[in-house]
């Protein structure tokens, strides 16, 4: 279902009207409601107005019209866009009197149309802010009978939200500006689509979860030189350095499917700096460092990937400090974190590159272990990770064999 969400919302064109028009349509078939609008906010002089981008009704024929309706509780998507809340209506004629906003009747009566349930929720960007409002109407539990929305509903849009929203915000700007070369065009709609990869699932179950952190994975892995089988053999790693760790069962099965996600944030990196072939400057440079930032704002507010925000924020910091984003040292770097740093560095260095060959495990455990002329294990490294990989480094070479990408050279 996931895959088919992306193909869906990236069909061309890709205008914000029609990118809007499909997030609606997609939400609309995921919740089987009948009808719905989605709102892009807009700036009029000094105010900031809902405009209405898409309407659609499954009952009755709606002649396809722009309107707009003040940010405030007067309205339902208004009282959304203004605190940022997700609303759930059961039943509009059993609205308290001090809800907090009003339900206007005034489609109803002109239509004929019956509006019993109702859910709004935000769209949001990357720094939080609303940029737009999804307002689905009528549930239905088959097809004609009108039923509530499930509250699950807005547990499982959370690791989607921002990224539709960060797609729709791009959209906008671009066509605003008008970008000038063809090919970062398509290549902004392609990290559109992978940033949507994520679906909006009924119920928060563990095979949800498992599919939104493959998927995200998959499409970190599309930006990056990584080979295919990478962040699987990083979950491995992680596992087993947790378990050689004494660490629980229920952490050990966690970061083995967190770790995948350590690089998620390649996903809003800039394309042109993520394959620029030669040495960045320094703005690029730390553009590519805020990989770790925009991974963060990805997971943090899902409660299940905690630990792989963790991982995303802070595997690029080093045990004694001077690493990035926030130059913490050690045990102030969640342990999470610093076992996914060395699973990641030990893998770099077994795999083949544009730039280098991939190295035997005997050379990666002489680097890992005393360093060369870029690595300085005392430095960048937990003692107590070295000592469980000084002493059972073997099963790092056997989770590299068994997961091997096919067709690769490696160092002899």
């Amino acid at each position: 279902m996931a895959l088919e969400f992306i193909e869906f919302i990236e069909q061309r064109p890709h205008t914000v009207l029609a990118l809007m028009k499909r997030v609606l349509s997609r939400c609309r078939e995921l919740t089987q409601s009948q009808a719905g609008t989605i709102f892009i906010v807009r700036k009029v002089g000094r105010n900031r107005v809902l405009e209405a981008m898409s309407l659609q009704n499954d009952l009755i024929r709606i002649t396809q019209k722009s309107f707009s309706i003040p940010i405030n509780k007067q309205s339902i998507a208004g009282y959304v866009a203004e605190t940022g809340e997700v609303v759930f209506i059961d039943d509009t004629n059993q609205l308290p009197p001090d809800a907090p906003y009003t339900f206007n009747r005034k489609f109803d009566e002109d239509t004929g149309f019956n509006t019993r349930s109702i859910m709004a929720f935000p769209i949001r960007n990357f720094e939080g802010q609303v940029i737009g409002v999804v307002q689905l109407i009528n549930a239905q539990s088959e097809p004609g009978k009108v039923s509530t929305f499930e509250r699950e509903f807005a547990q499982v849009i959370q690791p989607v939200n921002n990224i539709v929203g960060r797609a729709i915000e791009r959209a906008d700007h671009t066509e605003k500006l008008q970008a000038k070369n063809a090919q970062l065009r398509r290549r902004n709609r392609e990290l559109r689509a992978e940033r949507e990869q994520v679906e909006l699932l009924r119920a928060e179950t563990e095979s949800a979860l498992m599919t939104t952190v493959d998927l995200l994975a998959k499409a970190a892995e599309l930006h990056d030189d990584v080979t295919g089988k990478h962040v699987n053999r990083v979950g491995q790693y992680s596992a087993t350095m947790a378990e050689f760790l004494g660490m629980s069962a229920d952490f050990i099965n966690e970061i083995r499917y967190c770790a995948t996600l350590h690089d998620v944030g390649k996903m809003s990196v800039d394309q042109a700096i993520l394959h620029k072939p030669g040495r960045l400057t320094d703005d690029e440079f730390k553009e590519m460092q805020n990989h770790t930032l925009y991974g963060f704002q990805i997971l943090q507010d899902v409660e299940r990937l905690k630990m792989a925000a963790d991982i995303a924020l802070s595997h690029h910091e080093k045990w004694v400090g001077g690493g990035y984003p926030n130059g913490i040292a050690g045990e102030n770097i969640p342990l999470s974190a610093r076992i996914v740093a060395f699973a990641d560095i030990y893998d770099a260095l077994r795999s083949v590159r544009p730039y280098k060959r991939g190295f035997t495990h005997e050379e990666s455990i002489d680097i890992m272990l005393n360093g060369d002329d870029r690595l300085d294990p005392s430095k960048h490294f937990d003692p107590q990770l070295l000592d469980v990989f000084r002493n059972h480094n073997g099963i790092f070479g056997k989770i590299y064999e068994s997961l091997a990408d096919e067709n690769v050279f490696q160092g002899n």
